[in-house]
């Protein structure tokens, strides 16, 4: 890519030129041409300070105008300026004529990998066509709709073209006939699937990829989700490596949610959605889809004969009979509540829950603890994703995730290709030294086989008090060979500040581009040390020379974290004012939360850049240093994730279960609501969360070449790690910028940054 460069025997040519004109007459009554008269004013007037004066001030004029189109994205409106102030011939619009330029090679290279995409999944999806007898390809017929394999294929054929297709391609896209069948087949087989009580199939292999294709179909995401809801109930039923059904709603009570309701009636954020009758038909409908996977699955009738009747086989041999009152009891129950003329209040909610605890103990008797979870789940669903019952057995891991510390190792880990791989290692911990190795394939745990156990499970494993021992079995990726590895676990701290590439040390690089002095930090979540780390790296940047650049602040796939570990890192780059306020419910007074006066950084030109992984406090520090009251800096990416409230979490439920529940919603500092993508999708509207300045959508395939190169330069590998046997895989800057095109983007916006500031810093001179 190529580089802006400053030329400096043409700023002092340039300022050489303004000090002459400075000092010559000046004429009387002179006039302040305009911008689009520049021109033919400059031809009729003689050089004079008025017209020197008047030189610097259309300059400064055009090249703000210019750099405020690139600030909300139009380099189209920016070229158009260029080309129509080409005749001033000014070496600041050539600079900022090669940033338009840079961008445009961007725009034209990513255009031209999309066409080229698009012509060759389309290929492939016209290979999946049967047309005769005489052009039978080797891939399954999707016509036979016993065949999965064919029909994913297809799916997955006709997602690839989708990606790459512009609006018109997509509307002829599903308007073919073989795209059609393909669909109709897929419910089909769905239908199928689901009287075997293959639930979890049937939504894998049709509707997750129906919905994928159609999102804005509601029948098939409402089918989806009830697919999902009974694979989930099949899986309460099961053991798995980490956990025994028994064991997974250890101490749940029914008071524990009886309180939470409680809580809820006074303190939830917005009365309107606390919709008892609402939650009450979708807490029993969810009753109702249990008792169909219990009469319908194998699995979970085994599960309660040999676990739940143990202790009475003969009470099991009725269940059937027992199980169809259970129903009949429901349908009166959720009958009672929709035909309520008035609705429910929270008294009577409670009372439907009582009853359907009540029913059960009369007729099927099954698992209390499980009933009180699926009821509280379904009901809880409908005011919204983040409010959840954290029951006893959960606490512990839930406090990890908000922490970010743990006992354990000290390794990031992923399932590659179905393996438990360890992604890379962390300074200063257990695993660094330990003779585990970044690509080192983890075989089992502690002697428990790893091959179907899910991440979830596997942390947990790995993860336990500190001073203990786990022993890992592990491989190098291209043997068969394992080795058993015994670690003694320690206390992990996760740092939250990254930086574009990790050296062999374990060091963050944060300079990006030496010659301009741009840096570039990544924040991957916001705890109680974010803001003093980050205070360590700016200084150090600024000791770099920064502070006569920029900075490229990183927030894509942040989800959050602390509210107050958000303030703090805005208020860095804000002198003073408002940050984001909290609007409780019942309380007309909102909550404030200010900038300082004292540690605010110089102002220098910032980017940040979102897409929709950033949410919470992510959305908080954008949306408040973009905000109209402070413009301090430039949005670029994608929409952010729209969460747009504030949680807490209370331990009212008592007998060591938790309520996490949304108590009040983000106001930015200009009093503009961030809005929850939740209630924005049932309005049919599109404004959620925190927009970008200058929109950079990525590609699946965009995406994942940035997050592939990203990944090598985070790596860290073993402290003896032999270099000369297994390179590292590190990228370079332009290697990095040619893959990322939304940091690539950044990078443009901060340079002309730079070249405005210039063209300000010579008229005010």
């Amino acid at each position: 890519m190529s580089r802006i460069a400053f030329s400096l025997n043409r700023v002092i040519l340039a300022a050489f030129f303004l000090s002459v004109v400075t000092n010559l007459p000046a004429m009387t009554k002179p006039r302040r041409p305009d911008v689009e008269d520049y021109a033919v004013h400059i031809e009729k007037q003689p050089p004079t300070s008025s017209v020197s004066q008047a030189i610097s001030d259309a300059n400064a004029v055009i090249t703000g105008k210019i750099c405020s189109q690139i600030y909300k994205g139009d380099f189209g409106a920016a070229r158009k300026l260029l080309e129509q102030n080409s005749q001033l011939n000014n070496p600041y619009f050539d600079h900022l004529g090669v940033v338009v330029s840079e961008y445009e090679a961007i725009a034209e290279k990513s255009e031209s990998a999309r066409q080229a995409a698009y012509a060759e999944k389309l290929a492939e999806l016209k290979k999946l066509k049967v047309a005769d007898d005489t052009d039978v390809t080797d891939v399954n017929d999707v016509n036979d709709v016993n065949d999965i394999n064919g029909i994913q294929k297809v799916f997955s054929a006709i997602a690839n073209v989708r990606e790459f297709a512009d609006e018109q391609q997509r509307e002829e896209l599903f308007a073919e006939p073989f795209v059609k069948e393909a669909f109709e087949k897929a419910i089909e087989r769905s239908a199928e699937l689901e009287s075997e009580a293959k639930w979890l199939d049937a939504y894998t292999n049709s509707y997750y990829w129906l919905v994928g294709l159609v999102p804005d179909n509601k029948e098939y995401s409402d089918y989806a989700q009830r697919l999902i809801d009974k694979a989930n109930i099949v899986a309460s039923f099961q053991d798995s490596p980490c956990e025994s059904r028994r064991e997974r709603f250890l101490n749940v009570k029914k008071e524990m949610f009886i309180r939470s309701i409680e809580l809820l009636d006074s303190h939830y954020v917005d009365i309107d959605h606390l919709d008892y009758s609402q939650m009450a038909t979708k807490a029993i409908e969810r009753c109702q889809l249990l008792a169909e996977v219990v009469n319908s699955s194998s699995v979970v009738q085994e599960a309660l004969r040999d676990s739940y009747y143990d202790t009475n086989k003969a009470q099991y041999d009725q269940y059937e009979k027992k199980l169809s009152a259970f129903s009949a009891g429901l349908k009166g129950i959720l009958e009672q509540v929709k035909y309520s003329l008035v609705g429910i209040r929270k008294d009577e909610f409670i009372d439907v829950f009582k009853k359907v605890l009540a029913l059960n103990e009369t007729t099927v008797q099954l698992p209390r603890r499980l009933l009180i979870v699926q009821f509280s789940e379904a009901s809880l669903a409908v005011l919204d994703q983040y409010t959840v019952m954290v029951w006893p057995k959960q606490v512990e891991d839930f406090d990890k995730l908000m922490t970010n510390e743990f006992t354990g190792i000290g390794i990031e880990i992923s399932k590659r290709k179905g393996l438990l791989t360890a992604v890379s290692l962390l300074p200063d911990t257990p695993a660094y030294g330990s003779g585990l190795d970044a690509g080192d394939v983890i075989v089992a745990v502690g002697g428990q086989p790893t091959k179907d156990m899910s991440l979830t499970c596997a942390v947990k494993n790995i993860t336990g008090p500190a001073g203990t021992d786990v022993v890992l079995t592990v491989r190098r990726p291209d043997s068969k060979e394992t080795r058993d590895i015994t670690i003694t676990r320690a206390k992990i701290t996760v740092p939250t500040i990254r930086g574009w590439q990790r050296t062999k040390a374990g060091k963050w690089l944060y300079m990006i581009d030496e010659e301009r002095k741009i840096g570039y930090v990544r924040l991957t979540g916001f705890d109680e040390r974010t803001s003093a780390n980050l205070e360590k790296v700016l200084l150090q940047l600024e000791a770099q020379g920064m502070v006569e650049g920029g900075l490229i602040l990183d927030l894509r796939f942040n989800t959050g974290g602390l509210l107050d570990s958000a303030v703090e890192v805005a208020d860095k780059f804000i002198k003073e004012g408002m940050i984001v306020s909290t609007r409780p419910r019942f309380q007309p007074i909102y909550s404030y939360k200010s900038a300082k006066k004292n540690g605010t950084h110089p102002n220098y030109p910032l980017v940040v850049l979102i897409n929709s992984g950033s949410a919470s406090a992510s959305e908080i520090v954008a949306g408040a240093l973009a905000d109209e009251e402070y413009n301090r800096a430039v949005l670029v990416g994608e929409r952010s994730h729209g969460k747009g409230s504030v949680q807490t979490i209370t331990s009212y439920p008592q007998n060591g279960a938790q309520l996490k529940y949304t108590m009040a919603n983000y106001f930015l500092p200009s009093g503009q609501k961030v809005e929850s993508r939740e209630t924005m999708e049932k309005l049919g509207r599109e404004d959620w969360g925190i927009a970008p300045d200058v929109e950079v959508k990525l590609r699946s395939d965009e995406l994942k070449k940035m997050l592939d190169v990203q990944r090598d330069n985070d790596v860290l590998v073993k402290a003896d790690h032999d270099i000369d046997t297994v390179p590292l895989k590190k990228h370079t800057i332009e290697e990095t910028l040619a893959v990322d095109v939304q940091l690539a983007i950044g990078v443009l916006v901060i340079k002309s940054k730079l070249i405005e500031a210039q063209v300000q810093g010579l008229r005010a001179n």
